[in-house]
């Protein structure tokens, strides 16, 4: 397992610590023995309870985790639509500046350094004279 997944399954857990039992009974409990089972044990993370989580050290991934939680089994009808919108959205604009035909055809500027020397790098090629090679290939012979 990745450690930085295994750092942030600890994270979620040392959260959910924290989480109304009513609101943990709603996580089926395959996930939370998942994470327990694959979290990095010797990772120190410790909830500061006088900050709020915004606040906490938590990685993106473990945050990333606690907000498919929240979506799947917390949030309303309402706010699981509104965070698909919002997720739809976010899809969109990169498919946008990934795929912008505006700046498919644009020159690109040319860094010379990258560009291998041309010089040395080009095979030549000779071509004979077809006497030459019938020569050649009688020559063989002899």
């Amino acid at each position: 397992m990745n450690e930085i997944y295994a750092n942030a399954y600890q994270e979620v857990i040392e959260v959910l610590k924290y989480t109304k039992k009513e609101d943990l009974t709603k996580i089926p409990k395959f996930k939370i023995d998942m994470y327990k089972k694959y979290m990095n044990t010797s990772n120190n993370f410790k909830i500061d309870k006088t900050k709020t989580l915004e606040e906490q050290n938590i990685s993106k991934e473990a945050t990333a985790i606690l907000a498919n939680l929240y979506k799947d089994y917390w949030a309303t009808e309402y706010e699981k639509q509104r965070i698909e919108a919002k997720e739809n959205f976010d899809l969109e604009q990169i498919a946008k500046e990934k795929y912008n035909t505006d700046n498919l055809f644009k020159k690109r500027e040319i860094d010379l350094e990258t560009i291998p020397n041309t010089e040395n790098s080009m095979i030549v090629v000779e071509n004979e004279k077809w006497y030459k090679k019938l020569f050649n290939f009688i020559k063989k012979f002899f």
